[in-house]
């Protein structure tokens, strides 16, 4: 698939990107070359291969999940100038 010059001016009209010709000549060309190696990934027979959500054949190591740190909740609650019911307070902003 090609481009033209014209396609080019468009493309950069809507990304509003200032242009020189110089400029829309090179991007032309490789816009294309980029079209065309899109062409012929395409054109690759994929049947039968299995989509990848990584090139390898790994795992990824976890952590356990397991709570490391105590509930401090109450400390935290106790400097505050206004709670209620585990919450805090906090003046009214947007009416």
């Amino acid at each position: 698939m090609s481009i033209d010059k014209q396609d080019v001016q468009k493309i950069a009209h809507l990304a509003r990107l200032a242009l020189t010709e110089e400029g829309a000549d090179q991007y032309q060309h490789s816009l294309s070359s980029i079209l065309s190696l899109v062409e012929q990934m395409q054109s690759v027979n994929t049947d039968g291969v299995e989509p990848l959500s990584n090139p390898l054949e790994m795992t990824q190591r976890l952590r356990e999940d397991i709570v490391t740190e105590e509930n401090r909740r109450d400390a935290f609650l106790a400097n505050a100038p206004l709670t209620e019911a585990g919450l805090f307070l906090v003046p009214k902003v947007i009416d």
